[in-house]
């Protein structure tokens, strides 16, 4: 049996967030004491960990209800919807990225974005010795093994989407 303390202390929360998720029905105590302080079961306290590790993932605290609540709820539909989600919001952020350093003025920033130029991948490819035949069949084979993936490197470059239509293109077997 665990009181409020002990979970905030495991969990790192605050004990306001488990007052919050007990007002919502996320957690429930089902346990009083006397003095109608909270007790929780050990099946809570592993429910609890189940909503921390959904939201560390960003899961929205009603798809958790969800998650946790109904037999219906399909685990892989929300994980992969939440998936997507991030991998748009990393697109966007990116952009956002090459917008600020762009409007800075100073390339020399591009390092510290952890991103490069589609300029500076083409010199490395370059000086690791490929040709231009090299970097096609390079891309050839990215955008039939992960289209997606293909896609997403490319923006990361900096790329403009006619361009990278372009090289999606020319990347066809």
């Amino acid at each position: 049996m665990y009181r409020i303390g002990q979970l905030v202390k495991d969990f790192g929360l605050s004990r306001s967030t488990l007052l919050y998720y007990d007002r919502i029905g996320l957690l429930k105590s089902q346990i009083r004491t006397g003095a109608n302080y909270r007790i929780y079961s050990e099946a809570d306290y592993h429910r609890l960990g189940k909503i921390c590790t959904y939201k560390q993932a960003g899961i929205s605290l009603e798809d958790i209800k969800s998650l946790l609540d109904t037999s219906e709820c399909n685990i892989t539909n929300v994980l992969e919807k939440r998936l997507e989600s991030l991998n748009s919001e990393i697109s966007e952020l990116r952009k956002q990225q090459q917008v600020v350093v762009s409007l800075l003025g100073k390339d020399s920033l591009l390092r510290s974005t952890k991103t490069m130029s589609k300029e500076q991948w083409v010199d490395i490819l370059k000086a690791s010795g490929m040709t231009e035949e090299d970097m096609h069949r390079w891309h050839v084979a990215f955008e039939r093994s992960l289209p997606e993936a293909h896609t997403d490197f490319l923006e990361s470059l900096g790329i403009d989407n006619a361009e990278i239509a372009r090289i999606k293109q020319w990347s066809k077997p």
